[in-house]
C-alpha cells in the first residue's frame, strides 16, 4: 500500500527522523494560507502516488504571496504527468507546503527486500536527487549496499561503512550513523516493503533531512498496523485493480489487448510471457487464485471487460488444489451470465482435465479449446489481433 510524501514524513517523524517542517492542504484557500504562515521562501508540492513530480513540474518554490498563488493556481486541480502516470497524468488534490531548506548536498537513501537474498538491503548513494534505476543503469558503482541478516538486522560496522560511502566524517558522520539507525527502525517496525529519501540533504548548518520520502506497505503485515489503513489514498489507485481487491483478485492493468485470467501467480507470469513471444501484448496480470469458481469467473471477466482495449481472452488454469471440471462450469456459468461478445480462449489441465474439456465442448458457448499453453497464445494472439483464429 503506497501512501503520501506529508503522510510518510509524518511516520518518520515519529521515528526521530528529521523532516522539514511541513503543512498538507486539500483546498486553494488552504494551500495559500499555509504559504503564508509557513514564510517566504517555501517549497508547493504536489501530492500524488508517482515519482518523478519535481521534472514534471510539480514541486516549485514560492519566493512571494503573489508567487504561491500563481503555482498554486497552476498545480491544485490540474493533471500531473510524470514518468511513472502515463501521459494522462493525475490529477493533484492535495499539496504539502513546505519550508525552504538551505541544501549544501543531497545523497540518496532507501530500503527494500531484496528478492535474490529474501533480506532487507540499505542502498545509499552520493547522487540523490537523481533517479536510482537511472544510477544503476549509468554509475552502478555509485550505489553501495549493505543487507540486513535475519535476527540480527544492520549492525555497527554496516552503518559506518555507508556513511563513509556517502562521504560523512566527523559530527556529520555520527548525525548519520543515527539518521540510518532510525531510518531501519522505521522500516522493520512498520512492516513497509520500502522506505526512499531522495533526496536526503545535508544542510550548511550540517543538519541531515529526508527532504522527499516514499513509504510503501507490505500489504501481508497491515492486520498488525491497522492504523495506516486510514492512510489508503483510493483516488490514487486504479479503479479496477480497486474493485479487483474487493473480490480478493490480485489483478493489475497493463497497456496490451489480450485478456489473462490464470490460478497462481507463476503460472500467470509465464502465459504474460507466452503471450509476449507470439507477438502479443498482455493487457492485465489476473490471478485468481486457489478457488476459480463461476463466481471468481465472472468477478474476474468483469474486471478484465473493464478495460475497453481488451480484444480477446485467455483463460488458462492448472487443476491442482481446484479441479479442472468444476473451473469449467464454472466458465460456462459465468460466459453464460455475462454475454462476452470477445473471443475467448481456454486452456485447463491438471485433475479432471479430460471431464473439463467435454464439459467445454458440450456447451453452446462460442470459445476455442486449447490443449497446450502455446496453442493457448497463439489462439489468442490472433484473435485478438486479426479478430480471428487462426
Amino acid at each position: 500500500m503506497k501512501i503520501h510524501e506529508y503522510q510518510a514524513k509524518d511516520i518518520l517523524n515519529v521515528f526521530n527522523v528529521n523532516v522539514p517542517r511541513g503543512i498538507p492542504v486539500f483546498s486553494k484557500d488552504e494551500a495559500l494560507n499555509a504559504a503564508n504562515l509557513m514564510g517566504y521562501p517555501c517549497v508547493i508540492k504536489a501530492q500524488i502516488h508517482a515519482g518523478g513530480r519535481g521534472k514534471g513540474g510539480g514541486v516549485k518554490v514560492a519566493q512571494s504571496t503573489e508567487d504561491a498563488e500563481q503555482i498554486i493556481d497552476k498545480i491544485f486541480g490540474h493533471p500531473l504527468v510524470t514518468k511513472q502516470t502515463g501521459t494522462k497524468g493525475k490529477i493533484v488534490n492535495r499539496l504539502l507546503i513546505e519550508e525552504a531548506v538551505d541544501i549544501d548536498r543531497e545523497l540518496y537513501v532507501g530500503i527494500v527486500i531484496d528478492r535474490k537474498t529474501a533480506c532487507p538491503v540499505m542502498m545509499a548513494s552520493t547522487e540523490g536527487g537523481m533517479e536510482i534505476e537511472e544510477v544503476a543503469g549509468k554509475t552502478p558503482e555509485k550505489i553501495f549496499k549493505e543487507y540486513a541478516l535475519p535476527g540480527f538486522g544492520l549492525q555497527a560496522y554496516q552503518y559506518n561503512r555507508l556513511v563513509t560511502a556517502l562521504k560523512m566524517e566527523g559530527d556529520l558522520a555520527k548525525k548519520g550513523i543515527i539518521f540510518l539507525q532510525s531510518l531501519y527502525n522505521v522500516f522493520r517496525r512498520t512492516d513497509a516493503s520500502m522506505v526512499e529519501i531522495n533526496p536526503l540533504v545535508i544542510t550548511k548548518k550540517g543538519d541531515i533531512i529526508a527532504l522527499d520520502a516514499k513509504l510503501n506497505f507490505d500489504d501481508n503485515a497491515l492486520f498488525r498496523h491497522k492504523q495506516y489503513l486510514e492512510l489508503r489514498d483510493t483516488s490514487e489507485e486504479e479503479p479496477s485493480e480497486l474493485e479487483a481487491s474487493k473480490y480478493k483478485l490480485n489483478y493489475i492493468r497493463l497497456n496490451g489487448n489480450v485478456g489473462c485470467m490464470v490460478n497462481g501467480a507463476g503460472l500467470a507470469m509465464a502465459t504474460m510471457d507466452i503471450i509476449k513471444l507470439h507477438g502479443g501484448e498482455p493487457a492485465n496480470f489476473l490471478d485468481v487464485g486457489g478457488i476459480a469458481s463461476s463466481e471468481t469467473v465472472a468477478n474476474g471477466f468483469k474486471i478484465i471487460m473493464s478495460d475497453e482495449n481488451v480484444k480477446a481472452v485467455l483463460i488458462n488454469i492448472f487443476g491442482g488444489i481446484v479441479r479442472c471440471d468444476r473451473v469449467a462450469q464454472g466458465i460456462v456459468d459465468a460466459l453464460n451470465s455475462l454475454k462476452i461478445k470477445i473471443p475467448v480462449v481456454v486452456r485447463l489441465e491438471g485433475t479432471n482435465a479430460f471431464e473439463a474439456r467435454k464439459i467445454l465442448a458440450e456447451s453452446p458457448l462460442d470459445f476455442k479449446i486449447a490443449d497446450s499453453l502455446e496453442k493457448a497464445a497463439q489462439l489468442v494472439v490472433s484473435a485478438a489481433n486479426n479478430g480471428e483464429y487462426r
